[in-house]
């Protein structure tokens, strides 16, 4: 049987991609696009409308298309929800929990759910952080992360869910616009170099962060959901590598391209969130288990965002 794949949260700064590379991998009747509204320009393939947070009109859709695989992307991010704290926990946690069940059910074959740097807190080891440390987050989507982990690893131990995750660091794309994260600047400040040559950031100059390109974390979920189950020793979340910079490292590798680039620091909330979090991650189970290995750094990644926005703006 062909795997039929519904992804939740399809309109988000992932899923607007991870649709497309699920629809060049599987096909595009294969592929079914789900978030709270029809997009304003429609897509190629099938979307439906859904709240996650419904659990009956979640089912109905998985019956409806045949569903054997979900991708759980909605969820309310770090910034955002620290401004509705007790939404996010209602959308991050019983949108996990309507999916699980519905695998415990046996009405589908694997989950994917992302969980995220913002598991970790303030007494983690900042550099090189392990997939096993402290972790203690203080923001509601840490915790609903942190949370969410502990949920997959009780559904796979005590049912059998095939349930994948990964640690996502900050994301940087050009596809969509970010999502309300506390890492969003790595994505405004393109836009802005762009358009002005100037750029206020919200984070101090020496905030070192994980970070990823986006075609390495579209690739990092594909991976993962597409190797062998043995081969998934994980069932928590693995930690996920990619490029650790700071706004200071980036604005530099924009004066390459820029040269009369102009940026300025204005810290706001985002920064105590940001000094809770790791610079760097150790993603060597991620790697030993299922052969994991960013292809962007520092250099490509900034000389590729401004080959594609440059297209798009």
């Amino acid at each position: 049987m062909k795997d039929k794949i519904l992804v939740i949260g399809s309109a988000g700064q992932i899923g607007t991609e991870l649709v497309e590379a699920l629809r060049a991998q599987f096909g595009s009747s294969q592929v079914i696009a789900s978030d709270l509204k029809a997009p304003e320009i429609p897509g190629e393939g099938l979307f439906e409308a859904l709240d996650v947070t419904d659990r009956e009109g979640l089912l109905k859709i998985v019956k409806k298309h045949g569903i054997t695989q979900i991708y759980l992307l909605a969820a309310l991010l770090s910034a955002t929800a620290e401004k509705n704290p007790l939404f996010a926990w209602k959308l991050n946690m019983e949108g996990l929990l309507n999916v699980l069940e519905l695998a415990r059910e046996k009405h589908l074959d694997k989950v994917y759910w992302p969980s995220s740097i913002a598991v970790f807190g303030p007494n983690t080891p900042k550099d090189n952080t392990a997939q096993y440390t402290i972790m203690e987050p203080s923001t509601v989507y840490g915790i609903s992360k942190q949370s969410g982990e502990r949920w997959c690893e009780y559904y796979h131990a005590k049912y059998g869910v095939d349930v994948r995750s990964l640690r996502y660091p900050g994301l940087i794309g050009w596809k969509s616009a970010p999502g309300g994260g506390t890492t969003d600047y790595a994505v405004h400040i393109f836009h802005e170099a762009l358009k002005s040559s100037s750029y206020e950031c919200f984070l101090g100059p020496d905030t070192a962060l994980p970070m990823m390109y986006m075609p390495d974390a579209i690739r990092a979920t594909l991976e993962l959901m597409n190797a062998e189950t043995g081969r998934i020793k994980i069932r928590s979340s693995y930690n996920l590598g990619g490029i650790s910079f700071s706004p200071k490292d980036l604005a530099e590798e924009i004066r390459k391209k820029i040269p009369g680039f102009k940026i300025s620091y204005k810290p706001d909330s985002r920064q105590q969130i940001a000094d809770t979090w790791p610079r760097s991650i150790d993603d060597s189970a991620s790697r030993l288990d299922w052969g994991w290995k960013p292809l962007y750094d520092l250099k490509t990644m900034t000389e590729d965002m401004f080959i594609n926005l440059k297209k798009k703006l």
